[in-house]
């Protein structure tokens, strides 16, 4: 999505890669085409910006840097994922860690970053945060367990976050009714995320993706229907498809009660 921002753009913008990998956030930053800066005019920045967001606290820091230099901010897009396949994992905050990046940091950083999204609007742009997940992948939460503390198994987490996912939105829509919040699916992706990497399971990867290939897209094709998704919808708390569709409430499990019940638990849980 960056690529094709900074692509559409002609490199003419601000664009801050957040993540742990600063070899590969500068690869990508190195694909974005050259800006030509006219006379007088300053130079568009692109660059990295380290967090690991398994940690409330790492979040927090970067937030304070972002809001100490940044004079507003457009778009927020928020796509922190885990891939494991044990059990419950808790980071030094009592949070799971593959929750906490599916969920609370997101949560975190839109809830701290509203200052700077605010100042766009209040200028007349484009004030929109967008996260990726699971739209319509989700599933009823227990509303007296929301962090999965009693009742942790691998699908209770991958049917929860999603459901979180659009009550977050939903909630932070309510407070900003002149912003657009969207939950989007973006399909299967081949990305390496899903491929062995192991030595031993080498000689099955190219098996494994002849098999997945009809199946999925490629990482630039998956971006143009994101970014779709990103900019189709002015105001409101949208759920979006792999092709950037509006889906409604397909699959949908939220309710005024449990917004309020999953808001007052994440305040709580993110105070670091």
């Amino acid at each position: 999505m960056a690529q094709a921002l900074a692509r559409y753009t002609n490199g003419n913008a601000h664009i801050i890669i957040c993540g742990r990998n600063q070899a590969a956030a500068e690869a990508v930053i190195g694909s974005f085409p050259k800006p030509i800066v006219q006379d007088g005019a300053e130079k568009p920045v692109h660059e990295f910006v380290h967090c690991d967001a398994t940690l409330m606290k790492n979040v927090g820091a970067t937030v304070k840097d972002l809001l100490a230099r940044l004079p507003k901010l457009n778009y927020l897009v928020l796509s922190p994922g885990i891939m494991v396949f044990r059990g419950r994992d808790e980071t030094e905050e009592g949070i799971d860690k593959k929750l906490a990046v599916h969920y609370y940091a997101r949560w975190k950083f839109i809830n701290d970053l509203l200052p700077l999204l605010r100042k766009a609007k209040d200028a007349g742009q484009d004030a929109k945060v967008f996260s990726v997940l699971g739209a319509g992948k989700g599933g009823d939460i227990d509303l007296d367990d929301l962090g999965l503390k009693k009742n942790f198994s691998l699908m209770n987490a991958g049917l929860a976050a999603p459901t979180y996912n659009d009550l977050m939105m939903e909630a932070f829509f309510a407070q900003n009714p002149d912003m657009a919040f969207t939950h989007a699916y973006p399909g299967m992706v081949r990305t390496p995320l899903a491929m062995p990497s192991q030595p031993i399971l080498r000689p099955v990867r190219m098996l494994m993706y002849g098999i997945m290939y009809p199946f999925t897209v490629a990482p630039d094709e998956c971006a143009e229907f994101m970014l779709h998704a990103l900019f189709n919808g002015e105001n409101g708390a949208f759920r979006r498809g792999s092709k950037g569709e509006d889906i409604g409430k397909t699959r949908y499990f939220g309710s005024e009660e449990a917004r309020k019940k999953l808001w007052d638990h994440t305040v709580e849980a993110t105070l670091y």
